[in-house]
């Protein structure tokens, strides 16, 4: 059992526990992956709407436009059509545009998408309908058609000089319009778009994307078996109640046409706010189920294989252990029948067995503990003389034992302290990540809105963009120091005295009564962020301010320096105030020791540490009581 059990019984157990981990959460990966790729197939529909009414906006408003208007407007509507990739370009006055049957106008003032009855598309350019003419292929009902259109429409205003309002309309039909959906394919899915499906046994895949009218497929990529694009197809049930009944999103696995693909749906809604199809992307499921039969398999086979090798083994090394054991064994019970003559190493069984093993040796000591059982009387009555001397060493070892104890028990105390600390910084970060997000997107608007007046941008707003910027990046700071293992960031080579030039906006408000001076004359880049070296550099600057209440002066010094034989740049922070004693800056980078009461938070000092430390540097510090202090950090050229 003991030989057969981590074999037979664990070591399935784990492979298979590793195994479903592994695919739950490859799960997880490839649903956020085809999420990521249904947003950017979003992303450029909504880009090609708004490009659409900008085009349509600025071809009302040319001088071009007002010049054809009166001598060739037909002609200049039709380059301009084909120009801009439109379906249909017209100006109409109200009483002749496009009216439903029950005589309400069909086309809106807004720009969007809009779903177009088979009439008015025929009012709009007499081939229209015929292109947007898809079969369906439902094979649970008879044959039929879908003559509706879905189309991008754009509208724009237009006054003639006597003052009529007439309305500049075009629109692009998605019905059938395989340029769209192959370019959505192209920018999500750059190897299906290419064509190379002998990828995927080198780990393509073959992604599909699908324009929706309702449930019913109007423009798609998806090319069952190969064949001709599923046109006319439906959306299975649960994907359409959940998505235009319910008006929520799919995020799962779903049966597209005769196959499962892992999927995401969005809804797609009209210039009126109402539920008229959908939007999709996702990747067939086949290629990683048979990687995953593939992986079970290659496990499988080599448990079995490693099972038939070793299996054999184990036993004969059980067998080897457990003989020698019985043989003791028989050997203490002749010993309590009075025997004391029986031996173990004079059993045939463990003759057999020569080396050094472990079991072989207890069974020699067991012998010779038959033989020194009177001798071991002896020499612990001789052990009793010393055993006060013993005692009184054994009690020193324990005072010291009790000492590291209490220290490892501070270490602990002060770790647990700073994972609160971190938890802490984590969730005060994200919370100021909240309303530092209005605020930039509410700058952003304001820009919008002054450019559209054609005003000039304020330098403030560009003021309070940096400024927003700075915060966002304190808040990376905070949640770098936090959890550092999930910040792995590019590495970025930057100026040491160009970010020390930059510090007096920094401490401006405390050089109240400080004689602030630099001397810069480093020449090297280093591989820190601007950003971690503005922290260090402001809290040694603010902590340097502190130590002089009555003023004095700081200098801030940044010059090329090797440490051994590795080039660097060094910077130096000098002050004259009050100074330290030595015990103080033995201890003045550990967490949460401080000098100044409750006035921070005594951790400055530690994160500066921290900071040179991840990026290869060195800091010290060197002060006298009554003489200032120096602080230097050095860190390596890039």
């Amino acid at each position: 059992m003991i030989a057969l059990l981590p074999m037979l019984i664990l070591m399935p157990l784990l492979i298979g526990i590793t195994m479903q981990r592994w695919i739950w959460r490859t799960d997880q990966i490839l649903a956020a992956r085809v999420a990521s790729d249904l947003t950017v197939a979003q992303q450029y529909l909504m880009h090609l709407i708004a490009s659409t009414d900008d085009q349509l906006a600025a071809l009302a408003g040319s001088v071009a436009f007002r010049e054809r208007i009166e001598s060739d407007l037909a002609g200049f509507l039709a380059e301009n059509r084909d120009r801009l990739g439109l379906d249909y370009l017209l100006l109409l006055a109200d009483a002749y545009q496009p009216r439903h049957r029950n005589g309400t106008p069909a086309l809106p003032e807004e720009t969007g998408i809009v779903v177009l009855e088979a009439q008015t598309l025929s009012q709009l350019s007499p081939d229209l309908p015929r292109r947007a003419l898809v079969l369906l292929a439902d094979p649970r009902q008879p044959a039929r058609t879908e003559a509706r259109g879905m189309v991008i429409h754009a509208s724009a205003p237009v006054i003639l000089p006597d003052g009529q309002r007439l309305r500049l309309v075009g629109g692009i039909l998605l019905n059938n319009n395989t340029g769209f959906v192959d370019r959505i394919n192209e920018l999500v899915y750059p190897a299906s778009a290419n064509g190379a499906r002998g990828d995927i046994a080198r780990g393509f895949d073959l992604g599909v994307t699908t324009l929706f009218l309702d449930d019913i497929r109007i423009a798609t990529t998806l090319r069952p078996e190969g064949g001709a694009r599923a046109l006319g197809t439906r959306a299975s049930a649960p994907v359409s109640a959940r998505v235009l009944d319910q008006g929520g999103s799919w995020h799962d696995t779903a049966m597209v046409v005769n196959a499962p693909y892992i999927s995401a749906y969005e809804a797609l809604t009209d210039v009126s706010g109402a539920r008229v199809g959908m939007l999709y992307a996702g990747i067939p499921k086949a290629p990683y189920r048979d990687a995953r039969r593939v992986t079970w398999a290659i496990s499988s086979g080599a448990f079995l294989i490693a099972l038939l090798l070793f299996l054999p083994l184990f036993l004969s090394w059980a067998r080897g252990i457990f003989r020698p054991l019985e043989a003791m064994g028989r050997t203490i019970s002749r010993v309590e029948n009075g025997d004391m003559g029986a031996r173990t190493i004079s059993g045939a069984v463990v003759e057999q067995r020569r080396g050094a093993d472990e079991i072989l040796r207890l069974a020699r000591h067991l012998d010779r503990l038959l033989d020194l059982v009177q001798q071991r009387d002896h020499d612990l009555r001789a052990l009793n003389a010393g055993l006060n001397q013993r005692v009184e060493e054994r009690t020193a070892e324990l005072t010291q034992a009790n000492r590291a104890l209490a220290e490892a028990t501070r270490q602990l105390v002060l770790s647990e302290k700073l994972a609160t600390i971190g938890e802490v910084t984590a969730g005060v970060a994200h919370e100021i990540n909240n309303p530092l997000a209005v605020i930039q997107g509410n700058v952003d608007v304001l820009r919008l809105i002054l450019d559209e007046q054609g005003c000039e941008t304020p330098a403030e707003l560009a003021l309070i963009d940096e400024q927003v910027h700075r915060i966002g990046a304190l808040v990376s700071q905070l949640l770098q120091f936090a959890r550092p293992e999930e910040f792995a960031g590019a590495t970025v080579l930057n100026d040491p005295s160009q970010v020390a030039a930059d510090l007096r906006p920094l401490i401006q408000h405390l050089l109240s009564g400080i004689d602030y001076r630099t001397d810069l004359h480093s020449t090297g880049l280093i591989a820190m962020n601007v950003h971690e070296l503005q922290q260090i550099l402001v809290n040694l600057a603010t902590n340097a301010i502190q130590a002089m209440p009555n003023g004095g002066t700081l200098i801030l010094g940044c010059k090329d320096q090797t440490l051994g034989e590795r080039p660097g740049i060094a910077l130096t922070l000098r002050d004259n105030g009050e100074g330290m004693a030595p015990e103080t800056v033995a201890q003045i980078f550990d967490p949460f020791y401080t000098t100044r009461g409750r006035r921070g938070t005594e951790l400055g000092l530690s994160i500066c540490q921290t900071l040179v430390n991840r990026h290869e540097g060195q800091i010290r510090a060197e002060s006298a009581p009554g003489q200032g202090s120096t602080f230097t950090i050095w860190l390596p050229a890039a």
